[in-house]
């Protein structure tokens, strides 16, 4: 500014020195001319300080970042329990260990597991993050106050609010479709159609050849017990489950468990997450089909979060920012994972979509009522399916193993 202003009184004086000359139109001309350039100085410098801010906010950022992987880095280790399927659980782990030099202890569980598990522990968890599973277990985890909030940077590149907890309890990693996998030659040899719908499935036809997991081990039960209540209302949806058992022939202990046995024959119909169906074609089994049920289903948002109380803090939230970036989410198709992505710098797998399955074609999924009546409606299909708790169930059926 204060060059501006002395580039005025110069043109002042040599106006006034123009005009004692009679010369009135270069008075004009040099006024003109020196007004001009004020402006274009203004608009320059708005500039130069809307781009100083982002500069600034973009090191402040860099700074923190720093920051975090200096004090993760000094408490040299984490422990994880990974919800998603081995392979990429290991994947993920290492590639973190490498980037960080960070030891990291891993343990596959199913969701139920972990749940159970953290709610035991109260407070002291024998973990620090959770990585992976569908989240209606991270919601009652939530409710349950098991979890610990984080502001993570990196979740600016959620392609929505949807793919995150309010409060920043959870967020979400992959998006994954509910199905059914059958197998065709079973179904040819039994001369059998496919199911189309959920309500195809109460057949007699199909008694003894449907695979499903279990509600009190398996975060994808809870969410086929949830899609029920939500598309039937409660009453009808456990009529649904009561009449369902009948053809069940095995719940398993994993939600992935299913998928894995319609390929050999184990089971001739699967109900889970579709991409875990994919997993087994590019596997070998190309006697799959993958089937989107008629009138609608859901899906599940695979997530991370750290456990409140954990022992180190500093690396926990350093995997969260590596969970949401694409070092980790793009290494999933390299590892039998082909879910959906949710971040918006991620490449997502081309094999979800030449199979056909639609990230968007689901119902609107209350995550609220998951949240708050998970636990309820699960004891609810205990009563309607064992006529009592889930510890009465048929072990041999029901596997918690």
């Amino acid at each position: 500014m204060k060059q501006l202003k002395g580039k005025k009184a110069l043109a002042a004086i040599l106006t006034a020195a123009m005009t004692m000359s009679l010369m009135a139109c270069g008075s004009s001309g040099s006024a003109a001319t020196e007004e001009k350039p004020a402006e274009e100085t203004q608009e320059t410098a708005a500039a130069e300080t809307t781009d100083t801010a982002a500069e600034e906010t973009t090191e402040s950022s860099d700074s923190g970042m720093d920051a975090l992987i200096e004090a993760a880095k000094a408490e040299g280790k984490l422990t994880v329990y990974g919800s998603c399927e081995e392979a990429y659980l290991s994947a993920a782990c290492q590639k973190f260990e490498e980037m960080y030099g960070i030891q990291v202890d891993y343990q596959r569980l199913s969701t139920g597991e972990v749940y159970t598990k953290i709610e035991e522990e109260a407070g002291n968890p024998s973990a620090d993050v959770w990585f992976g599973g569908t989240t209606d277990p991270y919601n009652e985890a939530v409710a349950a106050g098991l979890l610990e909030p984080y502001q993570a940077q990196n979740a600016s590149h959620l392609i929505s609010d949807t793919y995150k907890d309010p409060d920043g309890n959870w967020y979400g990693i992959y998006k994954g479709i509910l199905g059914f996998m059958v197998n065709k030659e079973e179904l040819d040899r039994l001369g059998l159609e496919e199911p189309k719908d959920w309500d195809d499935l109460l057949k007699p036809e199909y008694k003894g050849l449907i695979g499903m997991s279990n509600p009190s081990t398996a975060g994808t039960a809870k969410l086929v017990i949830n899609t029920m209540v939500q598309m039937k209302g409660h009453d009808e949806a456990m009529e649904y489950f009561k009449e369902l058992d009948k053809n069940i022939y095995q719940y398993t202990k994993s939600g992935s468990g299913p998928s894995k046995m319609v390929g050999p024959g184990e089971c001739v119909i699967a109900i889970g997450f579709l991409h875990d169906g994919i997993t087994q074609i590019l596997s070998g089994y190309d006697n799959i089909d993958l089937i989107i049920p008629a009138s609608g289903t859901s899906y599940e948002i695979g997530a991370t979060a750290i456990f409140k109380g954990c022992k180190n803090e500093n690396a926990a939230k350093l995997w969260v920012e590596y969970a949401l970036s694409p070092d980790c989410v793009n290494i999933a198709k390299e590892n039998e994972s082909y879910q959906f992505l949710v971040i918006d710098n991620a490449e997502q797998p081309e094999e979800a979509t030449q199979f056909g399955l639609d990230p968007d074609n689901v119902i609107d999924y209350d995550f609220e009522d998951a949240k708050q009546n998970t636990a309820t409606y699960v004891e609810d299909f205990f009563n309607a399916v064992t006529n009592g708790s889930s510890e009465n169930a048929d072990s041999s059926r029901f596997l918690t193993e």
